[in-house]
């Protein structure tokens, strides 16, 4: 390929990318992205439209942060480039690491952009160590398609145009048009893994398999395609199985084991549920799939928990410190809803039969169990461990839900459950309690 990449950059250029016209470009000041600057500043011969604009992320973590800067600035004066300089504070003591804290707050400062698309220059080389990171962690389909070219961030078309040139060839572009550009001294720091496989790793790969970059970028491109079409079968089985913000137990048990595993996923990763390992997911399916239709298998996720309940999976965050609350309902029509935050949930009352309007009016404590609760039936009192049993809330959820009494302390109602015989009235509201989810 000849040095000059301007031609096939414009030849390949993406038809989604083609109406818009406002580019910001990451510029570190490296290699890498004055290539990407340069070739973009150039294009503007050939696409008049195009806004060029660039940002530099400092991140504060060099001695030599300042003097990229003026670099950066001295280049975008002389190519008449406007230039946005994020100033950023990463933790060095960040849990996921400083290159982890320090790539977060570069992609924060990205979707900062007022412009439409956000360039970044990473290329053939980067590819090929992202998608060897990615094995070395052990990830799945979508890890091992490495990056993808294009791909939204925050409302912006975040593009890598560069990703089928090699550094080799960005070198060469660099040297027929005379580039300058800054060396982070942390590049060569072999402590960061990416470093001790581009300066360790790579070289060897590079002396018995020349070509292994292309090779480990085809199989990203293969795991793209796959992850894409596991994207399209999940995505309809999701739509199968949603039950509000529950998830249908039955639908889910209905597939195969394999797309059991990755739908469960996708809907945790809708609910908002973070990372979860591989093995307890396929654990939870087992139990799911082996366990009595009463039995209430459960997966535990830091502060939530994921549960069969009434036939329905749901995600409940865990709460603990739960105290007394007063509260007085205005209960003027046939539904009424009350929502509580501090105890994470909501009460629905509806007038079919509950609690005496007369014993509301005078207001209630919502409170929670202390153990030993008797709550007066027709038959007699029952304990409220029981009755909490036979109406199949989870153990999990027994634990944190709610009691309504009066002002004295006498047990009203177990909400969703059961209203005390000595308040209850044809004519009362029914309370259901609503955790949330």
């Amino acid at each position: 390929m000849q040095p000059d990449l301007l031609p096939d950059l414009l030849a390949s250029w993406p038809d989604n990318l083609s109406g818009l016209s406002a580019f910001e470009v990451g510029l570190s000041g490296g290699l890498d992205s004055m290539v990407l600057l340069s070739l973009l500043v150039r294009a503007r011969q050939y696409r008049p439209q195009l806004q060029i604009s660039a940002v530099h992320v400092h991140h504060g973590l060099s001695d030599h942060a300042e003097a990229w800067v003026q670099h950066c600035q001295s280049v975008c004066t002389n190519w008449d480039v406007p230039l946005r300089v994020a100033r950023v504070s990463v933790n060095r003591a960040a849990p996921q690491g400083v290159e982890a804290h320090a790539r977060l707050l570069r992609y924060q400062a990205y979707a900062q952009a007022s412009a439409q698309v956000m360039v970044l220059a990473q290329h053939q080389d980067d590819q090929a160590e992202t998608v060897l990171l990615q094995l070395l962690r052990g990830g799945g389909v979508k890890a091992l398609a490495g990056m993808p070219a294009c791909r939204s961030l925050a409302g912006l078309v975040l593009w890598r145009p560069l990703l089928a040139y090699s550094r080799q060839q960005l070198e060469q572009y660099a040297a027929l048009f005379q580039l300058r550009w800054v060396e982070d001294d942390s590049n060569i720091d072999t402590r960061y893994r990416r470093n001790m496989l581009r300066h360790c790793v790579m070289p060897l790969l590079a002396e018995h398999l020349p070509a292994y970059r292309q090779h480990i970028v085809r199989t990203a491109w293969h795991m793209s395609q796959a992850s894409a079409l596991i994207d399209e079968v999940v995505a309809a089985d999701l739509a199968q199985g949603r039950r509000g913000h529950g998830f249908d137990v039955a639908s889910l048990l209905a597939l195969s084991e394999v797309r059991q595993g990755f739908v469960l996923l996708a809907w945790l990763h809708e609910q908002g549920v973070g990372a979860v390992a591989p093995d307890r997911v396929q654990e939870f399916l087992r139990q799911l799939r082996c366990a009595a239709e009463q039995s209430q298998p459960s997966l535990v996720v830091r502060e939530v928990v994921v549960l069969r309940y009434r036939g329905n999976l749901h995600v409940f965050r865990l709460r603990e410190g739960l105290q007394s609350q007063f509260m007085q309902p205005a209960l003027m029509e046939q539904v009424h809803e009350q929502r509580v935050p501090s105890w994470g949930g909501c009460l629905r009352w509806e007038r079919r039969g509950g609690i005496s309007p007369d014993v509301l009016e005078r207001g209630f404590y919502l409170s929670p169990r202390r153990g030993g609760e008797l709550l007066l039936q027709p038959a007699g009192r029952r304990q409220v461990k029981k009755l909490l049993q036979e109406a199949g809330i989870p153990p999990l959820l027994r634990k944190q839900w709610p009691l309504l009494s009066d002002a004295d302390g006498k047990l009203l109602a177990l909400p969703g459950v059961a209203v005390s015989s000595e308040c209850y009235d044809p004519d009362g509201y029914w309370p259901e309690w609503l955790p949330e989810q």
